[in-house]
């Protein structure tokens, strides 16, 4: 079973190719019977991410390359995803490709007087950044603005 872990670290998100599937923490569950079929669970990051199936075909295609037929990947909704379940490394990634990784401790839906995070900027680490858009090129990132190196960036939204 290590191995099929080890090889799902190869499986790169779509959106953000610098992440891997376990970098996100969408896999959930990861299982093979006695005649050797291998179940592979994963949540998405939101209801509705255009991006599953393709890691779905990708996460099926890596594995029988490696020898392991049959694949199944199956899609479990309960507990939702959350940023939480992000690796430390892959939260490394993400600043290093950019994309601000998601603040701790921070939920980003608006609230009546609620303040919006203080997400550090990717490129200088000011933390003088504003919030231009909810939504950034994909609908999991914001977009922001650096306000002392004037960078636009991407924030990867807390879920």
């Amino acid at each position: 079973m290590e191995d099929i872990w080890k090889i799902l670290e190869e499986v790169s998100d779509p959106e953000i190719p610098v992440l891997s599937v376990l970098d996100l923490g969408i896999v959930r569950d990861v299982r093979q019977n006695q005649k050797g079929q291998v179940t592979v669970s994963i949540t998405p990051t939101y209801s509705g991410c255009p991006a599953m199936n393709t890691i779905a075909i990708n996460i099926k295609a890596v594995l029988q390359e490696k020898g392991y037929d049959p694949v199944t990947v199956e899609t479990v909704l309960q507990p939702a995803w959350t940023t939480d379940w992000m690796t430390e490394n892959g939260k490394k990634k993400l600043l290093a490709y950019g994309i601000a990784p998601p603040v701790a401790g921070t939920v980003d839906k608006q609230a009546l007087f609620a303040e919006h995070p203080e997400v550090p900027c990717p490129r200088c680490s000011s933390t003088h950044t504003k919030m231009l858009s909810q939504f950034g090129s994909t609908a999991c990132k914001a977009l922001y603005q650096c306000q002392d190196c004037l960078e636009p960036f991407d924030y990867f939204k807390c879920h």
